[in-house]
């Protein structure tokens, strides 16, 4: 059985999703990053840059053990462990990595960065509001113009760069963005919306999510804490 070390946050609810999907068997530990569980010394030693989600597997590669932590990194040892939701072709597969590294380096950075500067940021910065809200809108346009050619993000199918994806989306309205400007991604996101597997994922530790909005919350996740040495 896997053990997941995470929260119910867009990169938890990636990893969440795709344990759902692929019919792993698997043991979830909470870590709550408003309380400052991630900078636990057991948590470190699985995720060294205490951030979640992260997972144990006791039968990794060869029968060994394996800890993994980064959420791609998961998406794709998951994908290679149950053969699914990754082509086999080299070049579809080299398709899907590519809008995987998108999400990675694009759309979960740059939402991220409006969401905060938007809602939690303590004082609101319009050079920073405008810039983020702008960037989101121009990631949506992206996004848009791909699942209006290819139905999916890499293609004809459903593959973990639609499941990477999905989780940052789901607060739309938080990132500044107008559900009518983009129909094409609207229709895909409601669509992965209704899958049964994803409403399992996104409802796993939901219960215990709580506003990040207290003096504690705001240390452990945007001040001093954050950034001590470890």
């Amino acid at each position: 059985m896997i053990d997941l070390y995470s929260w119910a946050t867009p990169n938890g609810h990636k990893i969440h999703i795709m344990l759902e999907e692929c019919g792993l068997p698997y043991r979830v530990h909470a870590v709550d990053i408003g309380n400052g569980e991630q900078f636990d010394p057991d948590f470190l030693a699985i995720s060294p840059n205490n951030k979640i989600p992260a997972i144990v597997d006791p039968d990794g590669p060869d029968g060994k053990p394996i800890s993994l932590f980064e959420s791609g990194a998961i998406l794709l040892y998951l994908a290679a462990k149950t053969g699914r939701f990754l082509p086999q072709s080299v070049s579809a597969r080299y398709e899907v990595l590519q809008w995987l590294m998108f999400q990675m380096g694009g759309v979960g950075p740059m939402l991220g960065q409006a969401h905060h500067f938007r809602i939690y940021a303590p004082q609101k910065i319009d050079y920073a509001i405008e810039r983020y809200t702008n960037e989101a809108r121009r990631l949506y346009g992206v996004l848009d113009k791909q699942v209006a050619r290819h139905g999916y993000l890499a293609g004809a199918d459903y593959t973990i760069a639609d499941i990477a994806t999905f989780p940052w989306l789901r607060s739309w309205k938080n990132q500044g963005i107008v559900w009518d400007d983009h129909p094409n991604l609207r229709g895909w996101f409601d669509e992965i919306a209704g899958r049964p597997a994803v409403r399992r994922g996104v409802e796993v530790l939901a219960d215990r999510r709580k506003p990040l909005v207290d003096e504690k919350a705001r240390e452990a996740l945007f001040g001093d804490r954050q950034y001590r040495l470890r």
